[in-house]
């Protein structure tokens, strides 16, 4: 495999819980196939996604420039550049990130790319089900969808 510029790449636009927020996919553009990496750049104000945690993928954030707040483990924590966090496969990895600064907070994500995968949401009250392809993958899903927590599922089939 041949290194990657991440200039060579075009930012994607994905909207968050609050704001629009740019990604650029490193590790798929460079081959990866068991460890993604994300290149994320939050404007100021912007939440790219709820307080959540995986199921099968193990996730870290690195801070290239500026400041927010991670919320992990109940706790909250001031993010700068330099910063590196973990978050565990299981509740103890649920994370949230923010940009509650006044300039754009630039971090690289990485995880494993595990699947299937489950997404917990406790705040909201929903999980995502990936089937086929990674969280953050770009690869075609045969399964994707979110759904209520709360929603019983008894494994019966009518008959």
């Amino acid at each position: 495999m041949t290194p990657i510029n991440e200039s060579e790449l075009d930012w994607t636009e994905l909207d968050g819980v609050e704001g629009t927020f740019g990604r650029k996919r490193l590790g798929e553009a460079a081959g990866g196939e068991r460890i993604g990496c994300s290149l994320y750049e939050l404007p100021t104000g912007c939440q790219p996604w709820s307080h959540h945690y995986h199921a099968a993928n193990e996730e870290a954030i690195y801070v290239l420039s500026g400041s927010g707040t991670l919320r992990v483990d109940g706790d909250e924590h001031a993010l700068s550049e330099g910063d590196y966090a973990a978050f565990p496969a299981d509740e103890s990895g649920g994370h949230c990130v923010v940009n509650d600064s006044d300039a754009p907070l630039r971090y690289l994500a990485f995880s494993t790319m595990a699947e299937p995968d489950v997404t917990i949401y406790p705040e909201i009250g929903e999980i995502g089900v990936y089937v086929g392809a990674a969280p953050g993958s770009g690869d075609e899903r045969t399964l994707s969808g979110f759904y209520d927590l709360d929603d019983a599922v008894d494994g019966s089939e009518d008959e």
